[in-house]
């Protein structure tokens, strides 16, 4: 039950939640524009669209991401149904939610699958430049595909979106966290490690030092850096698939021209990842370097109940990336329309309203004037919208069947034309 709220709470402005923003009409296009890009370059590659439900089982993220990590342990915004005692969480990220749909309708049963999604995520951390506790990514998801040739793709492919973007300087890390007896090895010898220097650990790493100390290494504590860097390194423990698997991957991506570098401590914030991981990294954004991350994780699937599978994907934040976007000065200005239709009279307005449509008919946009007011009024309110055409009708023009044309951001007369020769005229100049 909500709780009680004063008369003077009740007076005060509501704003946005600490970490969640209106995208307001000047800032839309922008997104419009990221996200028609986007879907573009995915179809290009055979990808299709799911969309997945904001809210799901909190026992998803827990076996899917892992008990043991700061998503499940400190930022899912998550509670229990108050209809039937459920745990629900609005989702913290895509991957998990896109495989419980896999597995859920049985899209294996018609082959392998390559998938997308754009959506919100949320997630309960400081907010920063370029994230925020409602945040927006777009998912690859590739179900089916044993590798390492689709892990090439997912890289090449991003490697031209950002091209397509104009988003320059992004650096690719990539790593390999081997099979799961490969990590088992490695756990051994980095817990040892750990407990030797246990007395320089943070909280968090003693706490996760024994039950997943691989987490240990993906600590953001600055403090933790010197024993970080002093860990033993997975490398030894690989086995020849995995080796083999990660030299492919670097041989495939030299070929296409990717540039990268093997950063060994790359592990990734998730539990479901093996064998190839990466991050695309910048540092204009602040202490938030990775604006694009993911990697192989063919655990995943039977961690929620389906057939062990193979799998690999990545995510995208979108506010990060129109972020470099706009530093770079590749965001387009929003369009305006290209007539504002200005009427006053009777007559003229019942024919502004039929005009207004056959113009949109044929490609043009049309904003048509409401809320009354003189010609000059109105033209004010065509010259302040940034159309590139006023259309006016009065009762003269109706009566005759005509509309002026007058250009409102070139030295044009104005000129008196027929409806349909009118129409024919802007719709010509709107291609």
């Amino acid at each position: 039950m909500a709780g009680h709220i004063t008369i003077e709470q009740m007076s005060e402005t509501i704003q946005t939640i600490r970490g969640m923003h209106d995208v307001l009409p000047e800032q839309a296009h922008a997104w419009e524009y990221f996200e028609d890009t986007v879907r573009d370059w995915l179809r290009a590659y055979g990808y299709r669209q799911i969309r997945m439900p904001v809210l799901e089982k909190t026992e998803l993220f827990v076996r899917g991401i892992g008990e043991v990590t700061d998503i499940v342990e400190k930022e899912m915004y998550s509670f229990v149904d108050q209809l039937d005692g459920e745990g629900l969480t609005l989702r913290p990220e895509g991957t998990a939610s896109c495989m419980r749909a896999v597995v859920q309708h049985n899209l294996m049963h018609t082959g392998a699958q390559r998938l997308f999604y754009m959506g919100p995520m949320f997630r309960h951390e400081r907010p920063q430049k370029g994230r925020y506790r409602q945040f927006h990514q777009v998912g690859v998801e590739t179900v089916g595909y044993t590798g390492p040739d689709i892990d090439a793709e997912h890289l090449i492919m991003a490697a031209r979106l950002w091209q397509r973007l104009g988003i320059e300087g992004l650096r690719l890390q990539i790593n390999t966290l081997g099979s799961s007896a490969a990590r088992a090895r490695y756990r051994a010898r980095l817990i040892a490690y750990l407990q030797s220097v246990e007395t320089q650990l943070d909280e968090d790493s003693r706490r996760r030092m024994h039950r997943n100390p691989l987490r240990v290494l993906d600590s953001k504590n600055p403090a933790m850096a010197p024993v970080i860097e002093a860990a033993p390194q997975l490398a030894q423990d690989l086995d020849d698939d995995s080796v083999a698997a990660f030299d492919l991957l670097q041989s495939l991506l030299i070929q296409a021209g990717v540039a990268f570098e093997v950063n060994p401590r790359l592990v990734r914030g998730l539990d479901y990842y093996n064998d190839a991981v990466y991050e695309w990294i910048t540092d204009r954004l602040g202490a938030q370097a990775a604006v694009c991350a993911g990697g192989r994780y063919d655990g995943l699937v039977p961690q929620i109940g389906g057939k062990p599978t193979p799998a690999c994907g990545y995510a995208m934040g979108v506010e990060r990336l129109l972020a470099l976007m706009e530093d770079a000065g590749r965001l387009p200005a929003a369009a305006a329309a290209d007539v504002y239709l200005v009427h006053a009279g009777e007559q003229a307005r019942a024919l502004a309203w039929p005009v207004a449509e056959k113009l949109r008919d044929n490609g043009v946009t049309t904003v048509l004037h409401c809320g009354g007011g003189s010609f000059k009024s109105q033209m004010k309110r065509a010259d302040a919208s940034g159309a590139r055409y006023a259309v006016i009708i009065g009762d003269d023009e109706a009566a005759r069947q005509e509309v002026a044309v007058k250009a409102l951001r070139a030295q044009q007369e104005q000129q008196n034309l027929p409806v349909a020769e009118a129409i024919a005229l802007l719709a010509a100049k709107a291609k």
